[in-house]
């Protein structure tokens, strides 16, 4: 399923990378000023330790941000809140015939990127910020029904690559690895991305 994304992604910004200059050829390529856009994309989080399994999922939500643009270089702020489908679902951990389940929940983010123009119409940029993260997980043995719901913190790195379709639309597509711990909750676990976005800059 990663590969999917990856191979959807790249094409996307392929294909827009050569129409791109056709609708930018007579607007403003410039990066500055504010952005919203929408994000989906595939999401896996797996607690950390060798042997473990990991969950899978769809990684869906919004992202807001301001960038300035000095020359061919980009600064920019941001923040993200997504959603996923991740989830796990395990039978027989402790007794015969129970059932255990881990899922994701809201996911936020603020942070920083800084990256370079390519021909005036693309960008390539780095990130790195803060994010917190919900973790809900349930118990079902016989009459016992526990669920149990928790936040952790942790930090973001990524990259990606953008490219205008005109002086108001772009494509993106961007790669983010997370880690997040709450250590009173028992929660060490780290998070891979892959995602798509269509945005639109004021």
């Amino acid at each position: 399923m990663r590969t999917k994304f990856i191979a959807a992604a790249a094409a996307l910004l392929a294909g827009s990378a050569f129409a791109a200059p056709a609708f930018a050829q007579s607007t403003d390529s410039g990066f500055t000023g504010p952005r919203a856009e929408a994000v989906v994309g595939w999401d896996h989080v797996k607690p950390s330790g060798s042997g473990v399994k990991g969950a899978d999922g769809v990684l869906y939500g919004g992202q807001i941000g301001y960038d300035f643009q000095a020359g061919n270089a980009v600064f920019g702020v941001e923040g993200e809140a997504t959603g996923s489908t991740a989830k796990r679902t395990d039978t027989s951990v402790l007794v015969a015939g129970d059932r255990a389940r881990i899922s994701t929940g809201r996911d936020l983010y603020v942070g920083a990127r800084v990256g370079f123009t390519v021909g005036g119409n693309a960008l390539i940029y780095a990130k790195g910020g803060y994010t917190n993260a919900k973790f809900d997980s349930r118990y079902v043995s016989g009459t016992t029904n526990v669920s149990t719901s928790d936040n952790a913190d942790g930090w973001r790195l990524g990259a990606g690559a953008e490219v205008k379709l005109n002086d108001k639309v772009y494509l993106k597509g961007e790669y983010r690895y997370s880690k997040y711990n709450n250590d009173d909750a028992g929660i060490d676990a780290k998070r891979h991305q892959v995602l798509a976005g269509v945005g639109v800059r004021f």
